[in-house]
């Protein structure tokens, strides 16, 4: 793509990715993942042909893991406004030159195969669930944040809230081992901080209260737990391994490793388990 004349730092020149016969061999041979998705895309394939297209289009088609996400995200976020084709090429741009993208990436989706018991293969987060997919989809809008390039970070953003019903704005900076599940309705907020390994249910907000400037969304630890339609509000932390009960509304400091709930929430016991992110157990007081 040519450079444009904007404000902010400027891109650095893409990383140069070596091809297979370049390496020296097929890439699935050293990267399990990647062999194990292209395994099951290619069942899939084979097993259902209304969904072969789809499997190729996602999986086969691609080199590399990151390019298959890369265009995942192209063609679920494509529009007028940015077509598919030039999201694509800006996804695998943001890929190639921090390779912190594809770490979190394979992260989070061993997060969603460990800790949802709905999904069955790795192969379905990249496939079917948004949140999966938002959330890559931030993680490229963040890197060309970090650019200077807010306009096109902003609107990916738009496309995200608008597609997949996640609204994460591209300054917020989140872990990596991160699963959404279900996701609808999650909106986080521009200096909130999420930690490693956390993991929210749907319509989760990490917002301000309405009288901050500059720094005014919560932080949160390592290994959190955010039931169903907790709301946590402000420039608050939220303690390492704590729990926040659905439907809570957190409008103050947690301590690590307790268990928050209610409307102002207080703590009501321990978080019952070492890492709550990683275990999914909503339930306390019993």
């Amino acid at each position: 793509m040519a450079n444009t004349h904007r404000a902010g730092p400027q891109r650095p020149e893409p990383r140069r990715r070596s091809t297979d016969r370049e390496a020296g061999g097929s890439t699935t041979a050293i990267d399990p993942l990647w062999t194990a998705l292209r395994e099951q895309a290619d069942a899939l394939a084979r097993e259902e042909p209304a969904l072969a297209t789809l499997a190729h289009t996602a999986i086969l088609a691609h080199d590399h893991f990151a390019d298959a996400v890369a265009a995942r995200i192209a063609q679920k976020l494509g529009s007028p406004d940015l077509p598919t084709l030039l999201l694509r090429d800006m996804a695998a741009e943001a890929f190639e030159n921090d390779a912190r993208l594809d770490l979190a990436a394979r992260a989070d989706l061993g997060a969603v195969v460990q800790r949802d018991p709905a999904c069955r293969a790795a192969l379905e987060p990249l496939l079917y669930l948004k949140g999966y997919l938002a959330l890559q989809a931030h993680r490229v809008a963040h890197w060309y944040w970090s650019q200077g390039r807010q306009g096109v970070a902003r609107l990916i953003q738009m496309r995200v809230s608008e597609v997949l019903a996640v609204d994460i704005h591209p300054g917020a900076r989140i872990g990596k081992g991160i699963m959404m599940d279900h996701a609808t309705g999650v909106v986080i907020g521009e200096t909130a901080e999420v930690g490693d390994g956390v993991s929210m249910l749907h319509g989760v907000t990490l917002g301000g209260t309405g009288k901050e400037s500059e720094d005014r969304h919560p932080k949160i630890g390592r290994s959190v737990l955010i039931g169903a339609g907790a709301s946590i509000l402000g420039a608050i932390r939220i303690g390492d391994c704590s729990r926040v009960a659905a439907g809570s509304v957190v409008l103050k400091e947690v301590p690590p490793c307790t268990t928050v709930a209610g409307v102002p929430a207080k703590v009501v016991g321990e978080a019952g388990c070492p890492e709550p992110g990683m275990e999914m157990d909503h339930l306390y007081g019993q």
